[in-house]
């Protein structure tokens, strides 16, 4: 006899990573175009040295030195496999069968896997014609069952933002017993001083949680290490579900590092932001429309014609991610391969 699995995971939707192809320029993944700082990769090397023994399970020192950086108590902080694994803990922690998770569509695509995979059901509410979170519209789907809606903040895949007063507004309409996450995986690419911090809303809202990640600023998307912020009673929820030792050690001292050396990385995004305004400027030269993006990639609403412009893309050797029906969304690399890219949007017949 058979297995028998869940009668709904033929509903899960398959998270797509964006593609390798050997030879060919990676602009699909949002990684950052540089490795690791050379200190970084000696306390990698340092903390392999005790493979054989388990990870600090409660993850004590980075997550103190987390709660130093930001100003909060250690107790509101909850460190994670990445992000994207906090995300899936929110669910486990916060929704029952049958629970509604709202977020913005397009937007991060794990969103209604880990909605779906926690027994919640997922809502989906359309962005603005202008490829931004419909805030009113997110506060209108929310019933009596939604016990969380999720705020990528810049949005992933469209690299737009919402400012400080809708979101405010947003809050206020929102119930006090809903968990509103700000999904801040590119913060440090927001050059917009509209755009809020969200860990000084979550100082002002009970309802609020906030996360953040060492993948992408910090050049550690290999090496998983993602945490939250909110009440102190949500943090411990995320504890409590997370898989024991999910942290590495050697993720462990690479954030350590990473935060001793966090001008370094900084002025290194602020490169990539100018490389996003290059795309963004010479693309809307060639035609294209591409919303503003505060984030380490542009976006490129090019609807039934997404799959036909990655195509075109890899056949001149840069792989771009595209998201069938919507648009494709390209990653800002270095200035050589940034120009790859451009010349292959150049020649691409709109």
């Amino acid at each position: 006899m058979p297995v028998r699995l869940r009668d709904d995971l033929a509903a899960l939707p398959t998270y797509v990573a964006g593609r390798t192809v050997p030879g060919a320029v990676k602009l699909a993944s949002n990684e950052m175009p540089l490795p690791p700082l050379p200190a970084v990769r000696a306390a990698v090397e340092r903390a392999v040295e005790a493979g054989n023994r388990y990870p600090d399970i409660a993850v004590t020192t980075l997550t103190a030195r987390l709660a130093e950086h930001h100003g909060v108590e250690p107790a509101r902080i909850a460190v994670g496999c990445g992000s994207v694994a906090l995300c899936g803990q929110l669910v486990q922690a916060v929704c029952a069968p049958g629970d509604e998770v709202v977020f913005a569509w397009r937007s991060f695509e794990a969103y209604p896997i880990v909605a779906l995979a926690g027994h919640a059901t997922a809502v989906r509410v359309p962005l603005t014609a202008g490829h931004v979170h419909d805030l009113d519209a997110m506060a209108d789907a929310i019933t009596p069952r939604t016990k969380m809606v999720f705020v990528c903040n810049p949005n992933n895949p469209t690299g737009t933002a919402v400012g400080e007063d809708a979101l405010r507004a947003f809050l206020a309409r929102v119930p006090s017993d809903v968990l509103v996450v700000l999904d801040e995986a590119y913060r440090e690419f927001v050059r917009d001083p509209d755009v809020p911090d969200g860990l000084a809303l979550a100082a002002e809202y009970d309802n609020v949680c906030v996360l953040r990640t060492f993948s992408k600023a910090h050049r550690l998307a290999g090496l998983r290490v993602g945490y939250a912020v909110g009440p102190a009673e949500l943090a411990a929820a995320l504890r409590g579900v997370a898989v024991p030792f999910a942290v590495s050690s050697p993720a462990q001292a690479a954030a350590l590092a990473a935060l001793d050396h966090l001008d370094e990385l900084l002025a290194d995004c602020a490169a990539v932001v100018g490389e996003v305004g290059r795309m963004t400027s010479a693309l809307r030269a060639l035609g294209y429309e591409v919303p503003p993006s505060q984030a380490n990639f542009v976006w490129l609403p090019l609807g039934s014609r997404a799959l036909e412009f990655a195509e075109h893309a890899l056949e001149n050797k840069v792989v771009v991610r595209a998201f069938d029906g919507d648009g494709v969304r390209v990653s800002a690399g270095t200035p050589e391969e940034v120009d790859l890219f451009l010349a292959a949007a150049g020649s691409f017949a709109l």
